[in-house]
This record gives C-alpha cells, structure tokens and sequence, in this order.
C-alpha cells in the first residue's frame, strides 16, 4: 500500500478494493484474491456495486501485493495461487500484466477473472502472462447483456475467441438468475459455446445470491434485481444435470 498522494503512474500502481487471503472460489486450489477498484458495466446482478467507482480503492504496488502473497505460497499447493478479480481487472491491464509477471518471477501460478468486455494490445500483453481465465459469460443472447450488462456479447465472445487463439486453460462462469438465465436452452447455448472452443476445460454454474443488498443499501443505491428469488438447490442441480449430460 503505497501513500494515497503519490503519484499514480501508468501501471506502477493499481487501485485496489480487497484482498483475501486464502479463496476457494476464485480458480483453482487456495489463492490470494485481489480484488481491483473500478468497472465499465452496470451489471443488474452485480455483488459488488461498491468497486464501481474508478476512482475508489487504495493504491498497492505490484511488488507489495506479491511480497503478501507469497506469505501465504505453503497453501496454494500444486494448483493455487494469485487471482485478480474485480470490478473489473481489465480496466488496470498494465498494473495486472506487471503483477503477473512478478508472480511467475517467483514460482506462482496466475488467474484471471474477468467479465472480457476489453480487449486491447494491453489486455493482451497481460493474456501473455495470465495461467487461467475465468470468463464471465453472463448471458447467451446480445439483447439480455444490453438489457441487465451493459455491452454487448460480442465482447465476451471476441474475448473468449482470443483465449482460444493464445491457447489459454478457460473456465467459463454463469450466475444463474430466475427469470432470466434459468432455462434449458439458456444452458445448452452455454454448454455448445464450451464445447465449440478448445481452451475452455471447465463450465461453472453459480447460484444467484442477495447477500449483495446491504452494499446496495449502504450506497444508497437501488438493487435493480432485489424482487427476484434465489435458485433452490433444485433448479442448480437440474441445470447441472443438463450441462453436464452427453447430448
């Protein structure tokens, strides 16, 4: 953590909201999660209305985060390591790309979870230096992520098209929303996008939760998707057993 009136050169700081220090969801084995301030969307699902603000956050080094993260190195184990979420990481593409770069200095395997809604030469440098992605396919049609995300899938999609082109392990993530995304055929456009490139290993369904509301509150911001339930267990594990079947 680095003076907040120090200059903030182009990639020798990055703003950050959060560290945890031992996740289990955020890729393979334990990692060290970063959490990067700031995001170009307006997701209607968003759990973390409070990175929005590009301008938020504290000011870290790239070399302090790593010095921190590798105090926790005994616990990745084989499979884990550092990941840098968000908000959204591709908007600090340098600061990432310079994280990474020192986490393979020393030994640590990188992940990357982003919604891939940018795709510039920066964006790619960082790819370059990136283990695994996690992508962020949120919907499977252009008029549902111009309705609750804010860009269109085109996006994404360019995004996951040069994952496969540099060869890159991906896993692709969908939270699952009532109403919205819950359907067979939703599931099945999401299985035969998996299918139809070769970097991607793993598909994840994630459970909408309203846990996100006390932030939402604490913003003074309204909740856009506060009316709509949880999946049960039951609507997860049918959805499941439909994208995880052989047809």
């Amino acid at each position: 953590m680095i003076n907040q009136n120090e200059k903030q050169e182009k990639g020798a700081v990055g703003r950050i909201h959060s560290i945890q220090s031992m996740g289990t969801l955020d890729g393979p084995g334990v990692r060290f999660v970063i959490f990067t301030q700031g995001c170009p969307l307006r997701c209607k699902c968003c759990h973390n209305p409070d990175t929005w603000d590009t301008m938020g956050g504290t000011l870290y080094r790239p070399e302090d985060l790593v010095s921190r993260a590798l105090r926790f190195r005994e616990y990745f184990g084989k499979d884990g390591g550092v990941t840098v979420s968000g908000g959204e990481p591709l908007l600090q593409p340098e600061f990432v790309s310079n994280l990474f770069e020192l986490c393979h200095d020393n030994g640590i395997n990188t992940c990357l979870d982003t919604s891939g809604c940018i795709l510039t030469e920066e964006v790619k440098t960082l790819l370059n230096h990136t283990d695994r992605v996690l992508l962020d396919i949120k919907y499977t049609s252009d008029a549902d992520y111009r309705a609750y995300v804010g860009c269109g899938i085109s996006a994404p999609l360019a995004f996951l098209d040069y994952l496969e082109t540099a060869s890159i392990p991906t896993t692709l993530r969908q939270v699952i929303i009532p109403s919205l995304n819950d359907t067979e055929a939703q599931v099945l456009k999401l299985k035969q996008l998996a299918n139809t490139h070769t970097n991607v290993d793993k598909v994840e369904l994630l459970p909408f939760r309203k846990i996100c509301q006390v932030k939402y509150d604490n913003l003074g911001t309204e909740f856009p998707l506060s009316h709509v339930p949880e999946p049960s267990r039951a609507q997860m594990y049918r959805l499941e057993q439909i994208l995880r079947s052989e047809n």
